[in-house]
């Protein structure tokens, strides 16, 4: 997942993530342009490869909580990002609803495949630099690309001041071990959950939504009102 153009492949591979970017710009979208005054705008990134349906369900049932969180600090438009398969990375419109993210996640099925991290980080940062964008969440469970890549990508995203919040689940020490250090680099937030206990997912996708929607301020309020998982985020953020 390098972007070392000294081979076909490397080549090959920065182009597609190149045509990726510029499709997405093309795109027609619910959202267009700058978010309204007041609203913050979160890219909502997915693992949808084969080992992920448990937690793609769940987080399809608990999507639209984010909104709600949300709307109390001002709102927030988000944009699911998702790859599976061996070379599939996709990008949906900015919504600003759950009804709209909710249909977006029933349409799509997971597949077998690799991870591919590094391209929805590229595409993230494409996002950043085409406009305002404070945070993105990304859930997985297995990392198979080099750390060193995805934490050079990162570390570009923190340095534009997009947080990333990365919830891992499952058993895989190098993955979380991975996501915490990507998490850290961008000044953002790691942390756990089991989708056999949804209430875990669904807090935290909270928490982050108020951090996106109203910044730490948002994320203190909820921390300081008793929500163990927005002062978990909150305790980590730079």
């Amino acid at each position: 997942m390098g972007e070392d153009g000294r081979n076909p492949v490397a080549r090959a591979g920065r182009a597609a993530v190149e045509a990726f970017a510029e499709a997405m710009r093309r795109a027609p979208v619910k959202v267009t342009g700058r978010s309204e005054p007041g609203r913050g705008r979160l890219i909502f990134a997915l693992d949808a490869t084969m080992s992920r349906q448990p937690t793609w369900d769940v987080a399809q049932q608990v999507q639209a909580e984010m909104f709600a969180a949300a709307a109390a600090c001002g709102g927030l438009d988000i944009q699911l990002v998702y790859f599976r398969g061996f070379n599939e990375c996709r990008a949906s419109s900015f919504m600003r609803d759950g009804a709209g993210l909710g249909s977006a996640m029933a349409a799509i099925s997971v597949r077998g495949g690799q991870t591919q991290i590094g391209r929805v980080l590229r595409h993230i940062r494409v996002e950043r630099r085409a406009g305002p964008l404070g945070a993105f969440v990304y859930i997985g469970d297995a990392m198979e690309e080099k750390a060193d890549d995805l934490g050079r990508i990162a570390g570009e995203l923190g340095l534009l001041g997009v947080k990333g919040f990365f919830f891992h689940e499952g058993g895989d020490a190098g993955a979380a071990a991975c996501f915490k250090d990507l998490a850290r680099l961008t000044g953002g937030a790691f942390a756990t959950f089991d989708s056999r206990a949804p209430d875990r997912l669904a807090a935290l996708l909270r928490a982050a939504a108020a951090f996106a929607a109203g910044g730490q301020k948002a994320l203190r309020d909820r921390a300081e009102a008793g929500d163990a998982e927005a002062r978990l985020l909150l305790g980590q953020l730079k």
